[in-house]
């Protein structure tokens, strides 16, 4: 059948739905203590790692760069008046430095997502049907291995450099679809945004705590101790992921008989009865997931041109060193983790207090979440060389990003929770292309340097956003759709 089929009618039987759901309030098992919150702060422990280990090559890279014939011209090309920086007593380093041209630089920088692309399905597929605890913890220990050996590997050349590169995102490819299918058997429905969201905010705050951290770390030590104090920071993370953590609440030998019952019969109309069968036809046909697709492709090309050039905008166009200004571009993602975590809990006060179906929440937390950073980021290429208000408005851009947290961003547990993290894989794999790309097309766009340029940057950014937010509120759904639930045909998919 149409994935389409009956969906508006399924959509307007949620609300029936979330009255039982809040009858049944009084059955609910108690937050603290709990296992599922505990799984919850685990899991925002494991993506500050993984995004810890993203960026901080991006800080370290300075650096390693055999590059101070450059460090008096730093500003000299910037498109408004250098911000004068207070000088710092300049310690002895003895890590090694590299004379890497530019492209070998873009190679390294970009490396990762080559890896990153190739293990989203895949990871999806296996997290189902192997167990999402050890496929998540194994890959991350993978990342944090490699990312120990990175001095080694640039001292081997930046060919060597590149491979390990590649294989950490090959080990991070597959933490995302674990951690939704862990997801699936973990989340109930009411309480989804407010788990999901505690749970991403690891992401955030790895952007925010190892930005400036690994600044700092260069100037006292030397770029090498980045990769070994984020990597011992791994593998505890490790180790407590390894005792704590299981793949359900039935598996779980300490969750208490209250919360297991309270999860599983919360689920139990949501996952599919066909065990080790995957619809790929339906999936593949499926109109809302395809709204996911697309909404998640779009923000992801605002989010990693801002994630790559900020530092880049900050120096060439507003004449600051973003080294030593780390904090200028940690503010956005502080105030992205700050409001993703505010609009889960408004999310599911408005499904489960409010009885707001869950498709109009999706949505409406979509539209400000993607509509709102597009106009901001644009106002950003208007305010000339005033920086306070640049950077405010770059801010508030990356922070009402966060609101989508809540809308397209954890709708695959929606419409398909036994699934979840096969479509994961898929939308993470078209929502990489932009990390690759995107950037790319920015610095085609911007080998001057001007204002002008910067706001071509911005435009098709918010224009692209702009588009994803429509497709997903025209496209998108908010139940469980009946290929994830029902058995397979006899006569096969």
């Amino acid at each position: 059948m149409s994935a389409y089929g009956s969906e508006v009618e399924e959509d307007e039987q949620e609300t029936p739905l979330l009255h039982r759901a809040h009858e049944d309030k009084v059955h609910r098992a108690p937050v603290c203590g709990s296992s599922r919150y505990g799984l919850a702060l685990l899991s925002s422990y494991g993506f500050f790692v993984v995004y810890s280990l993203r960026v901080n090559l991006s800080v370290a890279m300075v650096d390693m760069l055999n590059n101070t014939h450059q460090s008096s011209a730093n500003h000299s090309g910037s498109a408004c008046p250098a911000h004068a920086n207070p000088a710092r007593p300049k310690h002895n380093h003895t890590a090694s430095v590299y004379d890497w041209d530019s492209e070998t630089q873009g190679w390294i920088l970009g490396s990762f997502f080559y890896g990153y692309i190739l293990t989203q399905i895949p990871g999806g597929y296996l997290a189902g049907r192997y167990g999402p605890k050890w496929l998540m913890g194994f890959g991350i220990l993978g990342t944090v291995v490699f990312t120990l050996l990175t001095p080694v590997a640039a001292d081997l050349g930046a060919s060597y450099l590149i491979a390990v590169r590649v294989l950490e995102g090959v080990g991070e490819g597959v933490t995302f679809p674990a951690m939704y299918t862990m997801w699936a058997a973990w989340a109930p429905p009411l309480e989804r945004s407010r788990l999901l969201t505690i749970s991403y905010i690891g992401a955030q705050l790895g952007t925010v705590i190892s930005l400036p951290l690994s600044g700092e770390i260069c100037f006292y030590l030397d770029w090498t101790y980045i990769f070994y104090v984020f990597g011992a920071v791994g593998v505890v993370w490790f180790v407590f992921w390894a005792l704590f953590v299981f793949d359900s609440p039935n598996t779980h030998p300490r969750i208490s008989e209250r919360e297991r019952l309270y999860i599983t019969s919360s689920l139990k109309n949501e996952l599919s009865t066909s065990a080790g069968y995957i619809p790929w036809r339906a999936i593949v046909t499926s109109g809302p997931l395809w709204a996911i697709v697309v909404a998640h492709f779009s923000y992801n090309w605002t989010f990693y041109t801002l994630l790559t050039l900020l530092p880049t905008y900050m120096n060439d166009i507003l004449g600051f060193s973003i080294q030593q200004n780390g904090i200028l571009s940690a503010l956005p993602y502080l105030g992205c983790a700050v409001f993703a975590v505010v609009s889960g809990q408004v999310a599911d006060y408005l499904r489960e207090t409010c009885q707001v179906p869950t498709v109009t929440v999706r949505k409406c937390f979509s539209l400000v979440g993607m509509i709102g950073p597009a106009v901001f980021l644009v106002a950003a290429g208007y305010t000339g060389c005033d920086y306070v208000l640049a950077v405010t408005f770059l801010t508030i851009s990356s922070s009402l990003g966060g609101v989508s947290a809540s809308g397209f961003n954890i709708n695959h547990l929606d419409i398909a929770p036994s699934y979840a993290g096969i479509l994961l894989g898929i939308t993470n794999t078209f929502a990489t292309i932009p990390g690759m790309v995107g950037p790319v097309i920015a610095r085609a766009l911007t080998q001057n340097n001007t204002i002008e340029e910067w706001q071509t940057v911005f435009y098709i950014a918010a224009a692209i956003n702009l588009l994803g937010a429509l497709f997903y509120a025209a496209f998108g759904r908010g139940t469980v759709q009946p290929w994830a639930v029902h058995a397979p045909p006899s006569h096969g998919d």
